[in-house]
Formats: structure tokens, sequence, C-alpha cells
């Protein structure tokens, strides 16, 4: 092997074993939250954003906010409510009476992970300023456009208890969310220990910094680097083509309920996603379990059912578990 061949490998490796230490400095302060923790670092190495949904009180915010210390990344939470402006979230002109001139003050908007809770509380005028962020990287204050730094990752809540007073985020808004991650309830052992914690007042909750800009950076290059057959590749299409055309692969029972399948998008994330799992897991190849792991968080929120599946009891995720049963690995 050529020395710069294993120069590279032994970065890799270093790389490998330092997102392990994540996942322990993580535990240290959030307990049983690893699979959403697993989830973040996938949007943040491969550049996707991450919408979380469950109840309160499961550790949502603080998960993000510890992980932005573990990565030296700086960390905004912004909280939506029906009174947000946009220039809440991206900030604005302001007029500076001793210099005579309006002067640009940046909003929160302006960090690498940004919390957006509740992100279904607000009105379209904020969606839409958050959505340029979201796709563009950027954010438009008067006539001046500014580069976000990178990077840049929003990861958004949903409440699905309350449903008054929220607005329906839009299709072309939740499609840009990599990855739609549904949080449970914590195990019975979890939530003792959880109890013992919290309940403990001078419980410390320090992590210590493991990654840098620089290590996120190299890591998504690494996880660039990692092969997918053209077979997977194939699959992952014939995965996309199953959602919108259910009828063509022996899934007639779902066939009468969708509406609309996943978008172009998708085969995006379950090809970036699936690299990142083989990473996580040490390999420099793709398997079809990497591609079958990511399916659901990465579908779940594109496919639409129609009205006839709410009134069947139709749910996404027993599409999704057919769909997977169904398309063979040619």
């Amino acid at each position: 092997m050529p020395a710069e061949e294993t120069l590279y490998q032994d970065k890799v490796k270093a790389h490998q074993q330092k997102i392990k230490q994540v996942f322990s400095e993580m535990a240290k302060v959030v307990v049983g939250q690893s699979y959403m923790v697993n989830r973040l670092l996938i949007g943040l190495f491969t550049g996707g954003h991450i919408l979380l949904e469950g109840v309160p009180g499961l550790a949502k915010t603080l998960t993000i906010n510890s992980l932005s210390k573990v990565l030296r990344l700086d960390f905004q939470r912004i909280q939506f409510t029906p009174d947000l402006l946009p220039s809440d979230l991206i900030g604005t002109m302001i007029y500076n009476q001793n210099a005579s001139r309006f002067e640009v003050k940046k909003g929160p908007i302006f960090a690498n992970l940004i919390l957006a809770d509740e992100v279904n509380r607000s009105p379209a005028k904020v969606q839409s300023a958050l959505l340029e962020a979201m796709q563009e990287k950027q954010v438009t204050i008067g006539e001046t456009t500014y580069s976000l730094d990178l990077p840049f990752l929003v990861l958004a809540t949903q409440n699905p208890v309350e449903h008054e007073g929220t607005y329906p985020l839009p299709e072309a808004q939740v499609d840009r969310f990599m990855m739609k991650v549904y949080i449970d309830y914590p195990k019975k052992a979890d939530e003792l220990e959880i109890m013992r914690r919290m309940a403990n007042m001078s419980f410390n909750d320090t992590v210590a910094k493991v990654l840098s800009k620089e290590d996120i950076f190299a890591i998504r290059n690494e996880i660039n680097q990692v092969q997918i057959s053209e077979t997977l590749e194939k699959y992952i299409i014939e995965l996309v083509f199953a959602t919108r055309r259910p009828a063509e692969y022996d899934l007639n029972e779902f066939a009468d309920y969708i509406q609309f399948g996943v978008s172009p998008r998708a085969s995006i994330a379950l090809n970036r996603a699936a690299k990142a799992v083989a990473y996580f897991d040490e390999r420099d190849y793709v398997l079809p379990e990497d591609i079958k792991d990511v399916a659901y968080d990465v579908m779940n929120h594109r496919i639409i059912l129609n009205y006839e599946a709410e009134a069947d009891n139709i749910k996404t995720k027993d599409f999704i578990e057919a769909v997977l049963r169904k398309v063979p690995i040619s």
C-alpha cells in the first residue's frame, strides 16, 4: 500500500475513533438518545437538515446544545412563536444616530447549529426566511446577501400533541429536511437513570470538546469517498419509484392511498445517509442494510397519503416497510 494511502487510512481511523468519543461524551449528559445523536451526526456530516418530532421533555434541546459543545460549534436556539418576524430570525437594519447611517444587526440564524424549536408555530414569512437559509446557506437583509458560516445545520422540532395555533409546514420546506426523526419515550431503565441524574441538583453536564470544524469537513470528505456499487445505486432508484408507482411493484394494496411519492431529494439523501452509516460502521463500502437503516427517516415525511388512507388507518410506516420487503436488489 502506498504511503499516501496508508496516511489517509490512518486519518480515517482516527476520525472514526473520534466519532465514538462523541457518542461517549453525549452519553455523559443525555441518556438513551444515541439514535437521535446518530441521525444528527449523519445530517451534520452530509450537509442535511433534520426535523425532530416528539412530545416535550425528551431532551431534544439538551441533546443539540450538548452536541454543539462536543463539536465546538456556535449554537443558537430560536423559539418559534406566532408573532415571530423574519427580522427576529435573520436580523435587520438599524439606524446608528452617532454615525448617521443604517447598520446591519445580524440575527440568531448566524450560527453553525440552529435549533428551530416548534418550527410550525410561525407564519409563512418566517418559514420563507428560514427556507432561504436552509437551501442557499445565505440570508438577505435589506439589499445585501450574507453567506452563513459553514457548517450550517438546522435542527427543527415539532410538537405532535398540540395543533392549535400551528401552521403546517409547506411541502417544499419539509422536503428540504434530509430526515424526519421521531423521538419516542425512553425505556424504563433509561428513565430511571434520567431521574437520578436530573434530580441531583449538583449534576455536572459539562462535556469534552472532541471535534473541530476542520475535523467535520475532513470527515465529510471521507464519507464522500465511501463506495456504493451501481447495483445499490439502482436499488435506491427502485425504492424511490416504488413510492410513486406502487402498483408496478406488486404493492396494489397501497396504490389507492398514495397521493405523492418521494421527491428526487430522497434519492440523494438515501445515498449520502447510507454512506455515513457505512463510515460510522468503519467500512468504506455501502451494504443494502445501510440503505434500509435510513430509509424510514428519509422517506417518511416525503410520502403524502390521501384522505382514504387516513380513513382506513393506513400509516406511512406500513407503506415504507412494504416497499422494503417487495423491492428486490437486482
